[in-house]
This record gives structure tokens, C-alpha cells and sequence, in this order.
């Protein structure tokens, strides 16, 4: 074995990328996908866990390509996903899970999710029970609060639905859902949680109001794409 002699230094110089936020990465794909034309996204987290939202969103149609130092996602809008050819492969990811099951409520056809075996045990009851009060379809296991999980989108009307423990996946599935809704879909939460699905949102065109503890989507915004940065997450 070689030795290896470090010599003290008077100053460290030089420059680092820090790897992409993974639950803005997440985010970034799915939205693009119910975006009006190209998205671009610089900066995406390549882990497991985000792979697994670009292969469910290609899955259901959308085109998403390397071009250059960026990722395209060619949305097809709100009403632009297909029925996938089988189950949709959530591997370890609940963000992945979560915020599909909202886009997929507003769906007109029935889809699976099915995960890995540690995300099979995890919880759900607390994004499908208000999906279905919005008007999913949705049957599983454990009283629909496990994967396997089926779904069936449709005609949604929005809701006022407060949080019984703070989550920004299922705030943020519920602000999805209400993209699709018939009227104004408001979550409340007691403690503020992770706002980037909200401020995504705004910028790519929904109708986004905030309030002190609350957050409303109306219904008739157009997402359109644009240029999204991925920032490091520190």
C-alpha cells in the first residue's frame, strides 16, 4: 500500500455542485408533465426515488428527454395523460406516491401503484380519504391505506380539508387534485409545511391564494412550461 504525505496548506480553493433538491426535483417532473408545452429542468436530482417519478410520468405518456446540460419534459397539459399499460412501479418513494395519487384523481382512467416492500407498509389513508371526498375511486389494501393501490379519476369538486398532521406531500397532493377540481380546493395546516408545490405552482400559471395557515387553488389556471433550476440542497 502506498503512502500518501499531506502537506499543511494556507488556503483551500476551488468550487463544488451540490446535488439537486430531491423533493423540488420531484416536483419539477410531475408538474411539467401537466404543464402547456416544454418544460425545462436544470439541475434534477438523478436518485432512485426521482427516477421514479420521470418513468410514472412517461409511463403515462409524457415525453421527457436529456437535451444539453437539462432535462425536457414535453407536458401535454391537465387532460393530456394516457391510461398506462400496467402498474405504475413507485419503488421506495412516497413523495412519488402521494403526489401521483392527486394528479391521478383527476384522471378518466384507473391506474395501480405498487412499491417496494418497505413502501408497502407505510401509510395513505391520509391523502386517499380526501381524494375520495373529492370524488376518486380508489380501493387497496388495509382500508386503502396501503399499497397496492388502484385508482379511478374523474369529475372532482374542491374541498376544504384541514390536516391532522403536517405534510407538505399531502398538501400537495390535495393542491394537484384541485387543478382538476369543480370550484376552490383550500388545505389548512397548523404548522406550516414545505411550500414549494404552492410557489411552483404560481409560477407556472395556477391560482394560487395564500393565507395565515391556509392555502387555496382555483380551479381554470393554465400551467404553462417553462425554464425550472433545480437548487442544491444544502
Amino acid at each position: 500500500m502506498a503512502n500518501l504525505t499531506v502537506q499543511p496548506a494556507r488556503t483551500v480553493q476551488g468550487s463544488l455542485t451540490v446535488p439537486g433538491d430531491k423533493s423540488i426535483s420531484h416536483r419539477a417532473l410531475l408538474l411539467g408533465a401537466l404543464s402547456q408545452g416544454p418544460t425545462r429542468i436544470l439541475h434534477c436530482l438523478a436518485s432512485d426515488d426521482v427516477q421514479r417519478s420521470r418513468a410514472a410520468i412517461e409511463a403515462l405518456g409524457i415525453s421527457v428527454r436529456q437535451e444539453g446540460d437539462g432535462l425536457i419534459v414535453d407536458g401535454r397539459g391537465l387532460q393530456g395523460l394516457k391510461a398506462p399499460q400496467g402498474s405504475l412501479e413507485m419503488g421506495n418513494s412516497g413523495t412519488t406516491t402521494r403526489l401521483l395519487l392527486g394528479i391521478l384523481a383527476g384522471c378518466p382512467f384507473e391506474a395501480t401503484l405498487i412499491g417496494d416492500a418497505s413502501l408497502s407498509t407505510r401509510p395513505m389513508r391520509r391523502v386517499t380519504e380526501p381524494l375520495e371526498k373529492m370524488g376518486a375511486a380508489i380501493r387497496g389494501a388495509q382500508g386503502n391505506d396501503q399499497l397496492p393501490l388502484t385508482i379511478r379519476g374523474g369529475p372532482l369538486r374542491g374541498i376544504r380539508h384541514t390536516l391532522s398532521v403536517p405534510s407538505a406531500q399531502v398538501k400537495s397532493a390535495l393542491l394537484l387534485a384541485g387543478c382538476f377540481a369543480q370550484g376552490p380546493t383550500t388545505v389548512v395546516e397548523s404548522n406550516p409545511t414545505r411550500d414549494h408545490t404552492e410557489r411552483m405552482l404560481t409560477f407556472l400559471g395556477a391560482k394560487i391564494i395564500r393565507k395565515e395557515g391556509e392555502v387555496t387553488v382555483e380551479p381554470g389556471g393554465t400551467l404553462r412550461g417553462k425554464e425550472l433550476e433545480v437548487p442544491g440542497d444544502f
